[in-house]
């Protein structure tokens, strides 16, 4: 016999795999399954590119739940005013989720619980988006941690709660007159045509999720820390937007990277294999990092986390954020990691922190432009982590790079893309340059530009500044800032 009627609410958290919420609602419940589309009550909206995924991750769940014969309840409006009157309709006792922690919709949802409980429904949320609930893992003082390399040594000693299976069944009986909802309904393919490009590089979903999780953890994960920084290579995992969007649990990628460290390390002879599958797992604490960085200073989102940096001259130039948004900054390295961008919605990490960079640094555009470009693009946008590695980037984070290292995108294109090969692949016009000249086209002789039919400022623009004078432009803001900081 059925206790109760259940509302599972999806979020981030498009999965069956380890989904907390879902797997406690259907134990002898009947499960009303819902996602809600309510774009304006995200801390700073959505972009066009992770909606494109979001419609994409939302039909492979459908068709997942198909073979429990259980339907995706679809709607778009007020979460508080959708789930009340689903609430009415169905005769539901309970509402049940997986925690979110950016700031305005943690906010969201603690004004939801105290209405709904207000009203006698049983609200419970769960944590399994994250290996840790954000604010647990903390220093001998109980402080929060603002440097990477302790938090990850204390956060190795946590117990991480173990993954939960898939449900066994779902039962979910709904009213004969109950609307599901229509998919398309939502409006979440924008008018740019992003699928053209998409469809070629993603596999949006659950299923996509650990398939791609079980061809990296199989091989490439065990040469992760020599490839990770080499853009040509398929040296990553590229499960960045399976977990932003919850496709697939980090716990059970915990988990089973740990089984592969404990029998490598059992291995004589096999250190290496070790530090490589450590190096993964790092960058799934980091991801961990930044939520623990969002939760203590819910402000970072869209301020400087060091408030020295409120004080930073910032430029305002349209033209200039125009051709780095567009790849047509004359600098190669940086060209091609934006047209990456553009084509497939995503960019190699070593070349976003290059990329970004050069906007905060060599252009003096403030971070929040960049970081708003970055929300639109990307399929993989996540608040806690764009907002870090932009902060990160701009010197203004805990534990960032120093604002007075800038990155040389020569000498970077030199140092991680040796042969050119990234590149010649996304800008073409030069891709017959030798390597000599690829990330500096301006030093090549004008006979080989010549003879190659590259016109510098016609077929490929000419170089938007000079990077030792922004180099030096960019230290002079910076004890600029210092000064008015010390004032």
């Amino acid at each position: 016999m059925l206790e109760k009627t259940v509302i599972v609410w999806f979020r981030k958290d498009l999965r069956l795999q380890d989904n907390l919420a879902l797997y406690e609602a259907t134990k002898e419940n009947n499960v009303i399954l819902v996602y809600i589309h309510a774009p304006d009550e995200e801390d700073m909206g959505m972009g066009s590119a992770e909606l494109w995924w979001l419609h994409h991750s939302l039909k492979a769940l459908q068709e997942e739940l198909q073979n429990y014969h259980v339907p995706l309840i679809l709607r778009k409006g007020s979460s508080q005013e959708v789930l009340q009157q689903i609430i009415k309709e169905t005769n539901a006792a309970a509402l049940y989720f997986t925690k979110r922690y950016e700031p305005q919709i943690s906010e969201r949802d603690q004004q939801i619980s105290n209405l709904l409980t207000k009203q006698g429904i049983d609200v419970q949320s769960f944590h399994s988006n994250l290996l840790f609930t954000p604010g647990t893992v903390r220093n001998k003082q109980g402080n929060v941690y603002k440097v990477f390399t302790p938090f990850w040594k204390q956060a190795r000693q946590q117990v991480v709660e173990k993954p939960v299976p898939k449900p066994k069944h779902i039962t979910s009986k709904l009213p004969s007159d109950f609307a599901v909802g229509q998919l398309d309904e939502l409006g979440l393919l924008s008018a740019y045509p992003w699928s053209d490009k998409f469809n070629r590089y993603w596999n949006p979903g659950e299923k996509g999720a650990y398939t791609k999780w079980r061809d990296f953890s199989q091989d490439a994960i065990e040469h992760y820390d020599d490839q990770r920084d080499i853009p040509s290579k398929e040296g990553v995992s590229k499960l960045s937007p399976h977990l932003a969007w919850g496709e697939i649990s980090t716990r059970s990628m915990w988990y089973q990277s740990k089984e592969k460290l404990d029998l490598v390390s059992n291995e004589e002879g096999e250190g290496d294999r070790y530090k490589q599958i450590e190096s993964y797992l790092r960058q799934v604490v980091w991801r961990d990092f930044a939520y623990h960085q969002l939760v203590s200073y819910p402000h970072v989102i869209n301020q400087p986390l060091k408030d020295a940096f409120r004080a930073f001259p910032w430029l305002k130039n349209t033209e200039a954020l125009e051709r780095w948004k567009s790849g047509m900054t004359g600098y190669p390295l940086i060209d091609a990691g934006m047209r990456e961008l553009w084509e497939t919605g995503w960019m190699h990490n070593r070349i976003r922190m290059i990329t970004a960079s050069f906007l905060v640094k060599h252009l003096l555009i403030h971070w929040l432009e960049g970081a708003a470009w970055f929300r639109d693009t990307l399929v993989d946008h996540d608040l806690a982590n764009n907002t870090m590695g932009w902060q990160w980037v701009a010197g203004s984070g805990y534990d960032a790079s120093p604002y007075f290292r800038v990155f040389n995108p020569i000498l970077q294109g030199e140092k991680f893309d040796k042969d050119g090969d990234y590149v010649r692949k996304w800008v073409p016009e030069i891709a017959d340059l030798p390597n000599k000249y690829i990330f500096s086209p301006w030093t090549a002789p004008e006979k080989v530009l010549t003879q190659l039919g590259i016109k510098l400022g016609q077929t490929y623009p000419d170089r938007i500044v000079d990077h030792k004078a922004a180099r030096e432009r960019a230290l002079m803001a910076y004890y600029e800032m210092k000064e008015i900081k010390n004032m």
